[in-house]
């Protein structure tokens, strides 16, 4: 039975991908340093601080997706300079915090109406899907950044590979993601998962 308090499968199922696709990000921050932060990332023209910045503003959209049903609609309740002024917060932790509290917010929906993206209707769960994707590649981008290997659970890159196919436009390229990059067929789901998001995976 579906309804207003009681989520659907497909909703279910978004909001499981997303929570291990915060469980990862949430691996990977933890192997951010202060000094780290002016690393270049393999995002174009960002360094790791910028990165992190912009994680800030996606996690924080997810929220508002599931709070208010509406992206981009709520005036945001602090900004980023404020939230960090508060007890010295940094970049790090900030995200972290963020992170922290979206998966418990999107693990405690209950039937979540349509969500409004840019004035037009979509589902909680195609927007769960998609935060996860934006979610797992950039945690993958912050492992490279700090130079370690975390590989994208196999798992969770294959369910993530048949979403991107989905939900991922000519007009996302170059804007939001890179063009494909060509890798082997015997490449690992992760490695499958990042090049089709523009990135190269060794």
């Amino acid at each position: 039975m579906t309804g207003p308090d009681h989520p659907s499968a497909a909703l279910i199922g978004a909001v499981a991908v997303l929570e291990r696709a915060i469980a990862y990000l949430l691996g990977n921050l933890a192997l951010v340093t202060p000094e780290a932060l002016a690393r270049p990332t393999p995002c174009d023209h960002w360094d790791l601080y910028d990165l992190l910045d912009h994680l800030d503003d996606s996690l924080s959209a997810l929220h508002e997706a599931i709070d208010v049903g509406c992206v981009g609609c709520a005036p945001p309740a602090s900004s980023i300079e404020a939230i960090r002024s508060r007890a010295g917060e940094t970049i790090i932790g900030l995200v972290r915090g963020r992170a922290t509290h979206l998966l418990g917010a999107w693990a405690n929906t209950r039937g979540a109406p349509p969500v409004r993206v840019n004035d037009e209707p979509t589902t909680a769960a195609l927007v769960a899907g998609a935060g996860a994707i934006e979610v797992t590649v950039h945690g993958w981008d912050v492992s490279r950044a700090c130079g370690a290997t975390r590989p994208i659970p196999a798992s969770l890159a294959d369910e993530l590979l048949d979403l991107s196919v989905l939900l991922i436009r000519g007009q996302d390229r170059p804007a939001r993601f890179g063009r494909p990059v060509a890798v082997p067929s015997s490449a690992v789901p992760g490695d499958r998962l990042v090049a089709f998001l523009g990135r190269q995976p060794s």
